[in-house]
């Protein structure tokens, strides 16, 4: 593929929906990498060699002050990277515990590949990666959205390595292909050429936050929108697609029976996350990410595992709700 000049192309395009709104919203143009974006804690590298290509992987270690020998993993979301577990991290590491929080191929300050097969499986094993270079031998996992979907394929991949299981608001916990017509990545990329600061923000405000904004919540779109002012936009914009094509054609339900660890899900009452509800009907898009029964009906399917449940919350409770979803996580881990 010629990157150089689907670039040019797309950018010609792209300069016409996106580039006036966001220069208005007086963004920082962001590098492909968030090169000039300071994370919370020290970044550090791996290079893995996978699908004949070097490709570094960017990660946090939180260091506790006074360690109680447990580790805990952080996986992020799609439409975010691994700084915004800051807060979180810091009340773990409080607590005793080592907070290792990678940021993924493809996402925050890791490499976008112009070629890659993404899958949870190559995910997994890149994750794990960081793991044996820390030499952590044992660590509790918890994913947010689509790192939910990461966590799962890495606990039941690697179920020696987990302590223990955590969702927090997870996608993939219904199987959308199953009503929703299939799209091809190249058209996930020209939608994703379209996105532009006040888009991103509708999104949020809409699907996150229930249209109750905070002034904290801003630094979570300029990072999205903050990549749109990049000429490698379109890279950045082709990684989501394949990622996208991955949560859709790679379901992770089908096997909550067969996790072994202990398990709890946070759950915010209030979410609807779900991927394809534009290209549904209404009376379809309506049945659609019920998280209150999706909760419920994934606490069945993993055996022993414990549920909570929090009222008027929406898809990031660690953001929107933290001493709400931090309690009963230290509880958790701390048994």
């Amino acid at each position: 593929m010629n990157w150089k000049k689907i670039v040019s192309a797309a950018l010609v395009a792209f300069c016409l929906v996106g580039t006036a709104s966001a220069q208005d919203s007086k963004l920082m143009e962001l590098e492909i990498n968030l090169e000039n974006y300071d994370y919370p804690f020290p970044v550090h590298f791996i290079t893995i060699y996978n699908q004949q290509q070097p490709l570094r992987m960017a990660y946090m270690d939180v260091l506790p002050e006074q360690p109680n020998g447990k580790t805990v993993m952080l996986l992020h979301g799609k439409n975010f990277n691994g700084a915004y577990w800051e807060q979180t991290a810091n009340r773990l590491a409080t607590e005793g515990f080592r907070v290792v929080i990678p940021d993924q191929i493809g996402f925050g300050k890791s490499t976008k590949p112009e070629h890659y097969q993404y899958t949870f499986q190559q995910l997994a094993l890149n994750t794990k990666a960081i793991l044996d270079t820390l030499g952590v031998e044992k660590t509790s996992v918890l994913g947010h959205s689509m790192g939910g979907m990461l966590a799962t394929r890495f606990v039941l991949m690697f179920p020696e390595l987990t302590d223990k299981f955590i969702l927090e608001n997870p996608i993939g916990l219904e199987d959308w292909k199953l009503i929703v017509p299939y799209n091809t990545v190249d058209w996930w990329y020209q939608n994703e050429l379209k996105k532009s600061y006040e888009g991103i923000k509708k999104y949020q405000l809409e699907s996150y936050y229930d249209n109750n904004w905070q002034p904290e919540y801003d630094e979570w779109v300029n990072l999205l929108a903050g990549w749109t002012l990049n000429e490698a936009y379109p890279l950045i914009a082709w990684n989501a697609a394949l990622t996208y094509d991955m949560i859709f054609t790679q379901p992770v339900c089908y096997e909550f029976k067969n996790v072994t660890a202990p398990t709890l899900l946070i759950i915010g009452q209030r979410d609807r996350t779900a991927l394809g509800k534009p290209l549904v009907s209404e009376d379809v898009r309506k049945t659609m990410g019920n998280y209150p029964e999706l909760g419920r009906k994934t606490r069945e399917e993993i055996k022993g595992s414990r549920l909570i449940e929090l009222d008027n919350v929406g898809h990031l409770p660690h953001i929107e709700a933290f001493n709400r979803f931090i309690e009963p996580l230290i509880e958790f881990l701390e048994e």
